[in-house]
């Protein structure tokens, strides 16, 4: 079996990980015949509380105090964050938040700042 090429990097050690393949040298992620996964990315619609569509790399404020699950840390309203990436899933949205660090947040907590 001869592993694909990594359609970022051209490198040839590309292993599989369940449905997707992954580069060990670039450490990009593809699904096999998928030449671009940033296209699926950018077909993701987020939308923040208040209907308006987000994007990697926009800031947002927190509309309501958010407990930190395993914490006893609280994000207050105001609290700001930059967008990372979008995931599925209920918390879809991979962030920095200001003063807490990296964590993944609600799309309906959020508007965009």
């Amino acid at each position: 079996m001869t592993n694909p090429a990594c359609p970022q990097c051209q490198g040839t050690f590309a292993y599989p990980d369940q449905s997707q393949w992954i580069c060990p040298e670039c450490a990009h992620e593809w699904v096999d015949g998928d030449a671009d996964t940033h296209a699926d990315d950018a077909a993701v619609d987020v939308r923040d509380a208040n209907g308006n569509p987000l994007a990697e790399g926009d800031r947002v404020t927190l509309i309501k105090d958010l407990k930190v699950k395993g914490s006893s840390t609280v994000l207050k309203i105001g609290t700001k964050a930059k967008i990372g990436r979008f995931v599925d899933g209920d918390h879809d949205i991979d962030c920095r938040v200001d003063g807490a660090g990296s964590m993944m947040l609600k799309s309906q907590f959020v508007k965009k700042a």
